[in-house]
């Protein structure tokens, strides 16, 4: 458990503060590097399907620590575990920085990527525990928004370190932000009590490393050689029966590293649900979006990052606004209508071709820009709120989870309904842009965005149904 205090209370924005600079930085770090892997792979002597195994290590070492994490946090305080993971994050980007050989700056993304996901576990419980109800859902969309311009920031401010400084600087960066906010957390956030006796599910969290590092490399992997590869999907097995094998490890155990009667809370499920799906449409449209803009619109990397800053931009705006509307009015709602407005942007850009206008373009971007920002913020509190007390740090690592997993099953869905359409139309296997071909790849790209669409009306028509059951029990409470 954590203390609270009057002096806490009054430091709450300087708090909050203190958590989503951190949480910019560690977003930041899995998109920045994205931009520098070709001077990196040049200067490190791999190749380039090695050097992607930059930015694929850090995405699956925070993904299979997290829940970890997020348990510590609860048996052992947020904020010890907070800070613990500012100090390893901190180190792993200097070692990053210094690396001179590739095997070492993958183990120094690594130890990065353990930073990071103890402060993605733990940095809600610590805005959860620190704002009171009336104004969480406000803070919990500040926090979202930086979640988002620290995954889309990173290829522009990427760009811009690697054309004034040497790659190295990309991770450098970090050290004295890192240093920064780990003196100012010591001063101002909640201290840790004393911590439980509880042990770590050991058992379960090995099951559970296993099933994330078997599935996020067979997804990485099927990209490039196949989904229907034997050793890929021997992998996607593998992670299956692992997967099975740590539900029912978690059942029998006295305790556990997830526990599973988080998920009897209908509307934490379903939340946890909403936001799976909003991460896949999020990831199918961003892997797709910069393809059309350069090769189908012809426009150049540089104009299409631009274009690209107007769903961040959006987003940064609205997500606050709806946090805050959230406070006053519920959550309920305003999901159904971000997960609406989304759907809707996505179902016009499917109507895009390669005769389509930029503004045509835009327009729909700003339309799911909206949606996404009017959903995000409410639902994070709709999580938060309806976790127990004493898993607010196991709760926000399940949510931090979910995005990660809704991400990488995005890009891959993204990947495979592209170029299996591309290849239907042309009549012969095909796994890149044809020059020449637009309406290939539009056709493809139509795909893409109809499914994303399809996906992200699933979760419009629960939340729907979701609505109209609380607002039925509260007429029926009225009577």
């Amino acid at each position: 458990m954590e203390q609270t205090s009057d002096k806490i209370y009054k430091n709450r924005m300087l708090i909050l503060f203190n958590v989503v600079l951190m949480t910019f930085m560690a977003t930041l770090d899995g998109s920045i590097v994205n931009v520098a892997l070709p001077t990196m792979a040049e200067k490190l002597s791999v190749s380039t399907e090695a050097i992607a195994w930059v930015v694929s290590s850090y995405l699956i070492v925070i993904s299979g620590s997290i829940l970890i994490f997020g348990k510590l946090g609860d048996t052992k305080g947020k904020t010890r575990i907070f800070h613990y993971g500012i100090v390893i994050f901190t180190i792993g980007s200097l070692l990053c920085g210094i690396a001179n050989s590739f095997l070492f700056l993958i183990l120094a993304r690594a130890i990065q990527a353990i930073g990071a996901a103890a402060t993605m576990a733990n940095n809600q419980g610590i805005i959860t525990q620190v704002f009171p109800s009336n104004e969480r859902g406000k803070a919990l969309g500040i926090s979202g928004t930086f979640v988002a311009l620290g995954s889309m920031a990173g290829p522009p401010i990427g760009g811009f370190i690697i054309s004034s400084f040497s790659w190295n600087y990309i991770f450098l960066i970090n050290v004295p932000i890192g240093i920064f906010v780990f003196l100012l957390g010591l001063k101002i956030l909640p201290k840790s009590q004393k911590s439980t006796a509880e042990k770590l599910d050991t058992k379960g969290a090995a099951l559970f490393a296993i099933f994330i590092i078997a599935l996020f490399a067979a997804l990485i992997m099927g990209e490039e050689y196949g989904y229907q590869n034997p050793v890929i999907l021997a992998g996607l097995i593998s992670s299956l029966i692992c997967f099975s094998v740590f539900i029912i490890s978690e059942r029998r155990t006295e305790y556990p590293l997830l526990p599973l009667s988080l998920f009897k809370n209908g509307l934490f499920s379903l939340s946890i649900f909403c936001a799976f799906i909003s991460f896949i449409s999020i990831s199918i449209s961003m892997i797709i979006q910069p393809f059309y803009l350069q090769n189908v619109l012809k426009y150049s990397p540089a104009y299409t990052g631009i274009i690209m800053v107007v769903y961040p931009l959006i987003m940064s705006v609205v997500a606050p606004v709806s946090g805050s509307l959230s406070d006053k009015i519920g959550s309920e709602l305003l999901t159904f209508l971000g997960l609406v407005a989304n759907s809707t942007g996505l179902f016009l850009m499917a109507t895009l071709n390669e005769n389509s206008s930029l503004l045509t373009m835009i327009i729909y971007i700003v339309i799911m820009s909206i949606g996404n920002g009017l959903f995000q913020s409410p639902n994070t509190s709709l999580i938060m709120s309806n976790a127990p007390r004493n898993m607010l740090g196991i709760s926000g690592s399940v949510n931090a989870l979910i995005r990660n997993l809704g991400m990488i099953s995005g890009t891959s869905m993204a990947v495979l309904i592209l170029y299996s359409r591309m290849s239907s139309r042309i009549g012969y296997n095909v796994s890149t842009y044809i020059s020449g071909r637009e309406d290939v790849f539009v056709y493809g790209m139509k795909g893409a965005y109809l499914t994303a669409a399809f996906i992200c009306s699933l979760g419009a028509a629960l939340t729907a149904f979701r609505l109209y059951k609380i607002r039925k029990f509260k007429l029926n409470q009225t009577k």
